[in-house]
């Protein structure tokens, strides 16, 4: 055994980080430490951001592989090596592949989003060769060990090794060198553990004081479970929503710095990560992957206990598919404003849609709005309302209540989420419908209702979803009692009016569809 192989873990650990100076700027520059003022009222941090989404491969990952990859020896370079890797790691792998000439085999689940396989492809070139393998990291992580043993690679681990996690230590050794320290409290999120353990180790070492919080999701959180038990354990089930982060069993070497470095471990939703997320692009114009914003939403969730502290997180990651901005957008948690998804009973007649909406509903934003007609003399609509607090939105089933409306609270409800939306098509006289496209402000569909259909028919089928645009899109049907009515109806209608900008009926094969 080496002198250095006799030191403590965290000795060695701070020992490999000075060390590892000496190859990480080979691959990439320093990133950037950036303040951030969390928006609404009252006190709280001052937030530094380290800003490893501007890494050359938008993840801190590169860090740790290639310090690892520098240290190979020639006999081990010619070999090659192998890994597994969800995606920011193995682009990590790619990148160092390409600069030092070695071939390097990945293994990534088949679920791996095009966009994360595609920039392995570009930091690699044509030293990288992906292995789509199995439907989990973990599944990967087992042809890749098998790969090693049956063609002689090296594995390069993603978190639980000395040298990756040096690697990874050199974003701390950039903030305390930053000169805006010292800092309080530092929230730093944990997936394997190789990040978290490496820079809490770091940062104690020039900032005693400080208190380290590890973040985890709350339905992956592996260390907090390692932590308990006394040593790593597998979780059962893993939440895969924050990708990076989604690790079974936290690494070996990173619990044994993380129960000593560590005061404790914050776990967080989706929901909360997912606003932590609108978060950043709203004050620092950075779109992050939803592990990437761990560290604020901790933050965020403990933000009067920390008014005037000083506080550190890390972006650890930009490598988000595109497809998910979309889902996180719309999600319950992302939203500025409070909301409530309401089922709301009706009579099925004219105009009581409308009365509802100049009554209980006046006042609110209606954000989804979905309705079909399955019932001949009662109506259910689901309206999901929001408001600037959530003392305003409290006030809404008292409303109903005293108007005598029958309801039910739908937040969450699957339905609802997928836009599962009944419509009897039997039921169903002289149909019409209509796409809409109106201004998105305060009053407009009400207005165009009022205006336009107030007693001439009844409304069957709403399919509104608030999407952020001024201009607001939404599919509604209307029964007439006459075909005469509806043709009437139809000739007095102008596809442009006030408060709105088109409105054009579907063509007969796309009312087929809609009533079966």
């Amino acid at each position: 055994m080496t002198e250095r192989e006799s030191l403590p873990l965290d000795r060695r650990l701070r020992q490999e980080i000075l060390f590892a100076r000496e190859s990480v700027y080979r691959f990439g520059q320093p990133t950037p430490l950036e303040r951030l003022v969390l928006p609404g009222p009252g006190p709280g941090p001052e937030i530094w951001v380290k800003r490893e989404d501007l890494s050359p491969v938008k993840s801190y990952k590169w860090r740790g592989a290639c310090n690892r990859m520098a240290l190979l020896t020639p006999e081990q370079r010619e070999r090659g090596v192998v890994t597994a890797s969800a995606g920011n790691h193995a682009q990590g792998v790619a990148l160092a592949a390409r600069t030092l000439g070695i071939r390097a085999r990945i293994h990534m689940p088949r679920s791996t989003p095009k966009v994360k396989q595609h920039a392995v492809r570009h930091h690699g070139g044509d030293f990288v060769q992906i292995v789509l393998t199995g439907d989990s990291y973990d599944e990967a992580v087992l042809a890749a060990r098998e790969a090693e043993r049956l063609h002689g690679l090296v594995y390069v681990h993603a978190y639980d090794d000395l040298a990756v996690m040096a690697g990874q230590g050199t974003l701390a050794d950039e903030v305390v060198l930053s000169g805006h320290g010292p800092f309080d409290a530092a929230y730093l999120q944990i997936g394997g553990g190789g990040m978290a353990s490496a820079v809490s180790d770091w940062l104690k070492t020039y900032w005693p004081g400080i208190e380290i919080i590890g973040v985890e999701g709350i339905g992956q959180a592996s260390m907090k479970a390692a932590i308990e038990a006394g040593a790593p354990v597998e979780l059962h089930d893993l939440d895969i929503f924050c990708d990076g982060t989604a690790v079974r069993k936290a690494g070996a070497l990173p619990f044994e710095i993380c129960r000593t470095m560590m005061q404790r471990i914050v776990t967080v939703t989706n929901a909360e990560v997912s606003a932590a997320i609108r978060v950043l692009w709203e004050t620092l114009r950075c779109i992050s992957e939803p592990s990437g914003a761990m560290g604020l939403a901790a933050v965020i969730k403990e933000r009067a206990a920390l008014a005037n502290q000083k506080v550190l997180i890390v972006i650890t990651g930009a490598n988000i598919d595109f497809l998910q901005l979309g889902l996180i957008a719309h999600s319950e948690g992302a939203a500025s404003t409070a909301s409530r998804s309401l089922r709301i009973h009706i009579p099925e007649r004219p105009g009581a849609m409308l009365a509802l909406l100049d009554s209980c509903l006046d006042g609110f934003n209606i954000a989804d709005f979905q309705y079909g007609l399955h019932h001949p003399d009662e109506a259910w609509p689901v309206f999901t309302v929001t408001a600037e607090d959530e003392a305003s939105l409290a006030s809404l089933p008292a409303r109903l209540d005293a108007a005598g409306h029958r309801w039910e609270d739908l937040s969450g409800a699957v339905d609802v989420a997928f836009r599962a939306i009944p419509l009897r098509g039997d039921l169903l006289r002289h149909p019409l419908f209509l796409r809409l496209d109106f201004y998105e402000r305060p009053g407009a569909l009400h207005d165009f209702l009022s205006r336009l259909i107030r007693d001439r028919a009844s409304l069957c089928y709403f399919n509104y979803r608030q999407s952020g645009e001024r201009v607001g899109r939404a599919l509604i049907g209307l029964d007439f009692d006459s075909a005469g009515t509806r043709e009437a109806f139809l000739a007095s209608l102008p596809e442009q009016g006030e408060g709105y900008r088109s409105c054009r009926p579907l063509d007969e094969a796309a009312t087929r569809r809609l009533i079966g």
